[in-house]
């Protein structure tokens, strides 16, 4: 990363990348600060979720926090078991370690456009309710299905002399 001072970018000049999984998942995304090299602390995007899809699966972070701000249209928030609006000019932030997931869905005729501001934290753990699935980014993003937990002395040779 070079310490030189960069001035404003347009952003509309940022390459926007679509995505999907299957029917349910997709959105476009122009990703706002730089990720070459993990060089930034917070991760900044707008993405746009077209009607008929949902953001992302439904999760929350354990270290991470995350904030959104709606920018044109509107959207389903999905928080914890509760469902609410979220239209442009609408904000909402998920703070690290609060136990309620959330994810958009999109059920309108016209695209929900929003700002997505979060930390990229390197020891992030992320938590599925839906799916029982926990990600660990640290240990290259391993997911693990919840519930499958070990003792904490299984494997450890506590029977067996040094």
């Amino acid at each position: 990363m070079s310490d030189k001072p960069r001035g404003p970018v347009s952003i509309e000049s940022l390459p926007a990348e679509e995505w999907s999984q299957g029917v349910r998942y997709g959105g476009r995304v122009t990703v706002l600060s730089d990720t070459n090299a993990g060089n930034r602390k917070i991760g900044i995007a707008i993405e746009v979720l077209q009607p008929g899809k949902q953001s992302c699966p439904h999760h929350y972070h354990m270290v991470e926090e995350e904030h959104i701000v709606g920018l044109e249209g509107q959207a389903t928030l999905r928080l914890g078991d509760e469902r609410y609006p979220i239209k442009a000019g609408d904000y909402i932030a998920f703070p690290a370690g609060q136990r309620a997931g959330h994810c958009l869905v999109n059920e309108g005729d016209t695209p929900f456009k929003f700002m997505i501001i979060g930390d990229r934290a390197p020891n992030e753990v992320c938590v599925y309710p839906d799916s029982g699935k926990i990600k660990v980014s640290n240990l290259d993003r391993l997911v693990l299905r919840h519930g499958e937990s070990l003792d904490y002395w299984d494997g450890e040779k506590a029977n067996e002399p040094l």
